[in-house]
């Protein structure tokens, strides 16, 4: 029997279907909650699989055997919010500079006051590189992080950590400051807390997703455009 149980947690098919029994799972939790932004399904979900993965005495690389397919569908995805964005264009069509000024201002302060902070603590080089990258969706947070000099594990962990908190704060902060408009609801998730902001803004709505959409988009381009080029002027 154990041997048998060895055998199937390593088979790449058991931590697929796991990873989709447990989001599935975490879906169910959040949905019985009233869509309580405190049990966001990315969350929940991480933390079960986690868990398990560590009762099981199973290490990422076997996990992610598995998981692959889904990480492998990230890109598809994330173009395919596209659709929605396509039926807004006349709104930014005229707000264009607006909207750009705002991922600006928005993933470039969360950069910074990340950034400062972490040395501030006294953080190493290579920790303070992985963490200029965190405030942008995972495909151009790794990226970057290789291309800076920082490690990409941790940059990763980071963008999650920061995807899971902003959507957290970012949905109290502007229920408190009563700002309900569509546009700026989503643009803004999609800011601070790029792909779990998003996919949590197409729950609300698919205007909402659409400016998700448009937000995290935005502060990717930016950031991998202009990073690299502040790094360098300022001698990292």
């Amino acid at each position: 029997m154990h041997a048998t149980f060895e055998h199937v947690i390593r088979l790449p098919i058991t931590w697929l279907l796991a990873t989709l029994a447990v989001y599935r799972l975490a879906l169910t939790i959040q949905r019985r909650a009233n869509f309580s932004p405190l049990l966001h399904p990315v969350a929940v979900s991480t933390a079960l699989l986690v868990t398990v993965l560590i009762l099981a005495e199973v290490d990422y690389d076997t996990y992610f055997s598995g998981a692959r397919m889904i990480h492998l569908l990230l890109g598809p995805a994330t173009v395919a919010l596209a659709i929605p964005l396509f039926h807004q264009m006349k709104i930014i069509r005229r707000h264009w500079f607006r909207f750009c000024r705002g991922a600006l201002l928005g993933s470039g302060i969360s950069i910074a006051l990340a950034m400062g902070l972490a040395a501030l603590f006294g953080a190493s080089r290579t920790t303070v590189l992985s963490i200029s990258a965190k405030s942008v969706t995972m495909p151009i947070a790794l990226e970057l992080s290789e291309k800076l000099g920082g490690l990409a594990s941790l940059t990763s962990a980071l963008v999650m950590l920061t995807g899971v908190a902003g959507a957290l704060m970012t949905q109290a902060v502007l229920a408190r400051l009563r700002l309900s408009d569509p546009c700026a609801h989503g643009f803004t998730l999609g800011v601070v807390a790029h792909g779990i902001g998003t996919a949590r803004a197409m729950q609300v709505s698919p205007r909402d997703g659409a400016f998700a959409g448009l937000g995290m988009g935005l502060a990717g381009l930016l950031t991998a455009v202009f990073l690299p080029l502040a790094f360098r002027l300022a001698g990292y």
